[in-house]
């Protein structure tokens, strides 16, 4: 059953760094009061469903693998844990000709999320190719920007509705994109624009609160998903770092601060979904997740750590009241364990690797990311700085599915008139 007030979403066809530290992390805040617990059996039950053979988590949607695959990312730069490093390449070989080719398909923000996805593989692998394969899908978004209602992009190739998501996710992709290419300007003035039309285009409500489109080029009322108030955040954050302006922190603490506290998506102070009393579609069990990653991010861009607080609250109480013996998780963090899905899981690993404590960061650097060299771990989650963690993908470990090991991997330039990548600066 799919989500009433939501417009219906058509379905596509289709480190360790040493491995010594990631354990000692584990074992120090698991079950520990005051701190987040454990991501490791959360991540593992979650590659259990996890298909080699098809590159994708085949019980969920198209975009929900996409952020399965991005929850695991983190996971890795958070911890260290290069057990999965090999899932990376395996979806990339297995699905890169799948729809339209590049993980693109009809739906704008679907092809946001897988180029979100292939943007942080970059950052960890320093493969040339996830980040041109990025390039590829935030150009055609582009496209499907227009003058309409004063600017923005609409949510399918049908141009029938402009949302919020598929603009949020245009300008954090395209923002990204400019932190990791040397000299660009292009991909930076598109964030901005889209950025400054989204802001004057009412779906920012009163409350400061997003709701999800437009209608008649008036905000529709439609529900406050909770992904649509993270994603502005973790945009907001990557601005800021793209231009050095602390008016997008600004803004997105504006943000944050009126969602941590609205009863529309805040039960007793844990994240709830509107759609959770009817267990959510296929789609609504991935939004509190992506919620909490860009808190997450925006929580470690900010000097006091406002966040810390709120989101080891998150964890802890999905641990306690919402996770079976095995490190399954369901749809209510608040409890009890229902509707145990991939999404659900997802949303899980966010939760418990955005609810980390923030390392401090090394100074940063303008080199390009290594290819050989020590491994690097401990950089937050969401982060636009590069953390090559391995130089070469490991081999295929064994796990509960079938399948085989991932082709070796290849590494083309970029595509002709794009400049060659470069590290990001935080």
């Amino acid at each position: 059953m799919r989500t009433p007030t939501r417009p219906r979403r058509r379905r596509s066809r289709t480190r360790s760094a040493v491995g010594a530290v990631a354990l000692s992390v584990s074992m120090l805040l698991s079950g520990c009061s005051g701190h987040a617990p454990s991501d490791q059996p959360a991540v593992d039950v979650l590659m259990r469903s996890y298909d080699p053979s098809s590159g994708v988590w085949p019980a969920t949607g198209w975009w929900n693998s996409a952020n399965a695959l991005r929850a695991l990312a983190e996971y890795m730069v958070v911890t260290g844990d290069q057990r999965y490093l090999w899932v990376l390449g395996n979806t990339y070989a297995k699905k890169r000709n799948a729809l339209r080719g590049n993980f693109i398909n009809e739906l704008i923000d679907d092809t946001g999320w897988w180029a979100l996805t292939w943007i942080r593989a970059y950052d960890i692998t320093g493969n040339r190719q996830y980040l041109a394969t990025a390039q590829r899908g935030v150009d055609f978004m582009w496209r499907y920007r227009d003058d309409v209602c004063g600017g923005g992009l609409w949510w399918t190739t049908d141009r029938t509705y402009k949302n919020a998501i598929a603009n949020e996710l245009f300008i954090q992709a395209a923002a990204q994109l400019h932190n990791r290419i040397e000299g660009d300007t292009r991909y930076l003035n598109q964030a901005l624009q889209v950025w400054n039309w989204f802001e004057r285009s009412g779906m920012i409500n009163a409350d400061n609160m997003v709701n999800d489109g437009l209608k008649n080029c008036r905000n529709n009322g439609g529900t406050t998903w909770t992904y649509n108030q993270g994603v502005i955040l973790g945009a907001l954050v990557t601005l800021n770092k793209a231009t050095g302006d602390d008016q997008y922190l600004v803004r997105a603490r504006e943000l944050a601060d009126a969602s941590t506290s609205n009863e529309a998506i805040q039960s007793d102070g844990i994240l709830t979904e509107p759609c959770e009393a009817t267990g959510c579609d296929i789609d609504g069990p991935s939004f509190k997740g992506i919620y909490v990653r860009n808190l997450g991010e925006l929580n470690a861009a900010l000097t006091d750590r406002p966040y810390s607080d709120y989101l080891t609250k998150q964890a802890t109480t999905a641990y306690d009241k919402n996770r079976r013996p095995d490190g399954t998780y369901g749809l209510h963090w608040a409890g009890p364990v229902q509707f145990p899905t991939v999404a659900a899981q997802q949303s899980a690993v966010d939760l418990i690797v955005a609810a980390q404590p923030p390392p401090q960061l090394p100074p940063a650097t303008t080199t390009t990311p290594p290819t050989s060299g020590p491994q690097v771990s401990g950089f937050p989650a969401g982060s636009d700085q590069a953390v090559p963690i391995a130089p070469t993908e490991p081999a295929q470990p064994a796990v509960p599915t079938v399948g085989t090991a991932p082709a070796a991997r290849v590494e083309p330039t970029v595509p002709t008139g794009s400049a060659a990548p470069k590290a990001p600066d935080d």
